[in-house]
């Protein structure tokens, strides 16, 4: 099987490749379109800014190809967001895979809570198989200060500030806001299960 994780300008790949080594599969870090098409699995990961990513994606015409892709791909934290319509993050356009708004977090916010979320943070509402064998009220690792609203692609749901999306779904593309390779052994299943598909 061949994985291939979107090279892009956004950082923590490497733990993403950490967390297939963990599996016994190789991640191939690339951005030759080519090699993304002819994948088994796409990984679409990221921690950085909207709006400097898609003009990376764009001026190597990666947004087409990501856009036209028939595998099974999975976006991560700012993958995810990217996957979406569009982000309050410098005003960013974004690929539109999921017809729904980026927003961030209003500040000040009740509670002492702080803006960006960093930390473990529980998961409801689990509706897709990238979260079989994952329990109800799972926690997982969150670093964002941007979310994307509730919708119908909504598979996960997580409340910090107001209740947003921890994971969404539209056919072969699934995305999750949480970092499940920093997620231990739930994080885990939840890549095991999505190279599975």
């Amino acid at each position: 099987m061949k994985t291939v994780i979107i090279k892009y300008n956004a950082g923590n790949i490497r733990s993403v490749q950490f967390a297939l080594e963990r599996l016994g599969v190789k991640g191939i870090v690339t951005d030759n379109p080519e090699q993304i098409q002819s994948a088994d699995k796409v990984i679409f990961p990221g921690v950085g800014e909207a709006s400097t990513a898609m003009q990376y994606l764009r001026e190597r015409k990666l947004d087409q190809v990501i856009t036209h892709l028939q595998q099974p791909v999975l976006g991560i934290c700012l993958g995810m967001q990217l996957l979406c319509k569009h982000s309050e993050e410098n005003n960013a356009t974004c690929l539109g895979i999921f017809d729904v708004e980026v927003k961030k977090f209003q500040s000040p916010v009740p509670n002492g809570l702080k803006i960006p979320q960093i930390g473990w943070n529980n998961i409801t509402g689990l509706y897709s198989t990238l979260f079989e064998h994952v329990p109800e009220n799972t926690y997982v690792y969150f670093v964002h200060s941007y979310y994307a609203a509730l919708s119908p692609h909504t598979v996960a749901t997580t409340n910090y500030v107001i209740n947003y999306s921890a994971a969404l779904q539209k056919d072969n593309f699934y995305a999750v806001q949480f970092h499940p390779e920093k997620s231990a052994e739930h994080g885990q299943r939840i890549i095991e299960n999505f190279l599975k598909l």
